[in-house]
């Protein structure tokens, strides 16, 4: 299950890797293509997808602290890995 805005570490993949939605503490980010195709693949895919948003909807209308626009920023701040070829 994907829980919106629950933390930074976990990715939903939809039919395979075609679209991803990363989690964040401020943002959900969707990445890809998804073809939504009439049979039982396509029908799963809309689900996983339906799923997800629909939590995302249910977090945001249940925050009474709703911010009106979060800062243009990542979540996590990158940092520095050490070389490992020296």
């Amino acid at each position: 299950m994907f829980d919106a805005y629950a933390n930074d570490n976990d990715v939903l993949n939809v039919q395979g890797d075609a679209l991803t939605l990363t989690n964040g503490t401020t943002r959900v980010t969707l990445a890809g293509t998804l073809e939504l195709t009439r049979d039982k693949r396509g029908l799963a895919a809309a689900l996983a997808l339906k799923a997800a948003l629909d939590d995302v909807v249910k977090t945001l209308q249940a925050d009474p602290h709703l911010p009106a626009k979060v800062a243009d920023e990542p979540d996590r701040k990158p940092g520095v890995v050490d070389n490992p070829f020296n």
